[in-house]
């Protein structure tokens, strides 16, 4: 359990433009590797051939997806920091960038936040995920070249039907699932974690307008990243707070390996919100950034009256 929710928080802003396009390949999403296997996987996954098959690539894309959260897990509170000091708006200059240009620019431009000792182990850790990006990106490659046109749109099914067939649990325990979103007429779902302080700094202006849409027949749900599992710690503290922000609306837990588990793993810059109807789809794109912006908060009420009125 431990080992899942570290992936999530390691991975706050991983291709976060394939997720607003269409999160179009999703991988496994498992525990943290044995950091001492992790040289021998990155070699062994540097030695892929063209003719290998998809189940092949992706779990060399996996390994190397879990060397990079072991990098993560042994510095986690370095890289906790880091994560957190994230500008909710790096995500949409970083389409044609290596991940490790990503972080490192977070890293430089928050330079006086870390300790020296900090600075040094992030700064290692960012070259060595350049080399491990740059595995990656030949092996993405190699995938989306496999891919069948019949396979493309059976993921792309699978992204707007993230909802249905939901089951979860609210974070005082009690069974959720997919009728949350039937009996709405649109259901505005965040996804945040405990230590983004843009999506704390939102968790009011969601409940205002909770309140909003409940009298036009919605709701506003959120996603703690770091409630997965069922994770008792990371439960405690975000309802913490939620109850310091005043905010009440339901915040939901579900299994990390589930369909809606491993799209919210996929979710790089928070805060993301999306709108889900009836039948459990995503519909339209992924909005990112905070609603406690005024122009963001009217761009989410445009959308979410285009929902409303197909309805």
């Amino acid at each position: 359990m431990k080992n899942k929710t570290l992936r999530t928080n390691a991975m706050k802003l991983k291709k976060v433009i394939a997720a607003s396009l269409a999160i179009s390949v999703l991988f496994a999403f498992t525990g943290c590797g044995n950091s001492s296997s992790t040289t021998n996987t990155k070699q062994e996954s540097s030695s892929t051939t063209e003719t290998g098959s998809n189940d092949e690539l992706n779990k060399k894309l996996d390994d190397l997806y879990q060397q990079e959260n072991q990098l993560f897990a042994d510095h986690k509170d370095a890289w906790d920091k880091a994560f957190g000091l994230m500008n909710k708006n790096t995500a949409g200059d970083t389409k044609n960038e290596n991940y490790a240009d990503v972080l490192a620019s977070t890293v430089e431009s928050n330079k006086d936040s870390f300790s020296e000792e900090e600075y040094e182990t992030l700064s290692k850790d960012i070259e060595t995920i350049r080399g491990i990006e740059e595995e990656i990106a030949k092996l993405e490659k190699e995938s989306a070249a496999s891919e069948s046109s019949d396979n493309a749109s059976s993921k792309s099914d699978e992204s707007t039907g993230v909802f249905k067939g939901f089951k979860g649990k609210d974070l005082n325990g009690n069974d959720v699932d997919d009728s949350l979103f039937a009996k709405n007429k649109v259901t505005v779902v965040n996804f945040w974690f405990s230590g983004c302080k843009p999506c704390v700094g939102e968790l009011s202006k969601l409940n205002e307008l909770n309140e909003t849409l409940k009298e036009m027949g919605g709701e506003v749900v959120g996603i703690n990243t770091d409630t997965l599992d069922n994770n008792e710690a990371g439960i405690k503290e975000a309802k913490e707070i939620l109850k310091a922000q005043g905010a009440s609306y339901k915040n939901l837990t579900f299994d990390s390996n589930s369909t809606v588990g491993k799209y919210a793993g996929n979710i790089m810059a928070f805060p993301t919100t999306v709108l889900v109807d009836k039948d459990g789809n995503i519909v339209g794109e992924p909005f990112m950034g905070g609603i406690d912006d005024q122009s963001n908060y009217d761009q989410l009420m445009k959308q979410i009256q285009s929902v409303l009125d197909q309805n």
